[in-house]
């Protein structure tokens, strides 16, 4: 039991930083994207027995499922904006950086988390359709209206987004 406890707290030690990262790309706020962290660890910590061998992508699957919940429970609310990550300690150039977490901000929730997904994660189509539990179609349109409404949006990011097409 004790190696089972190290081991998740060798994981979680390890892991935290990466999986805060990608929580908030997918929530757009760096307190939302703790709590979805921790709600996806605690649920970890439950069934640590079975998924030990492969936490990580146990851990993530609950998170963008745990987003979309949470999405769907807040439809009527207004989105949250993406503010309070110091992205200068992960990206070279802040102009840049602030200006994609701008963009980011403007696009909704699913747009957000297909991107991520797609382009932050490198999942492929199918992985991003299973993941979020819409058809591989729903991803590419999706994909496509992101792409979209980030070059109306943000025209001098153009040069970094390229066409999927």
């Amino acid at each position: 039991m004790s190696n089972d406890r190290a081991g998740f707290e060798a994981f979680v030690g390890a892991r935290t930083p990466a999986l805060t990262r990608t929580a908030y790309l997918l929530t757009g706020d760096a307190h939302l994207a703790e709590d979805l962290v921790q709600s996806a660890l605690l649920k970890a910590a439950e069934h640590w027995q079975r998924i030990h061998t492969s936490p990580e992508a146990y851990v993530r699957r609950t998170m963008y499922h745990q987003q979309v919940s949470w999405w769907r429970r807040r439809r009527g609310v207004r989105e949250h904006t993406i503010e309070g990550y110091d992205a200068a300690d992960r990206v070279p150039d802040l102009d840049v950086a602030l200006s994609v977490r701008d963009a980011l901000a403007l696009l909704t929730t699913r747009q957000r988390q297909v991107l991520v997904l797609r382009f932050f994660e490198d999942l492929t189509e199918h992985q991003v359709a299973d993941v979020l539990g819409i058809s591989r179609g729903s991803v590419k349109s999706t994909t496509r209206q992101a792409f979209d409404r980030l070059r109306r949006v943000a025209p001098h990011l153009a040069e970094l987004v390229e066409d999927p097409a």
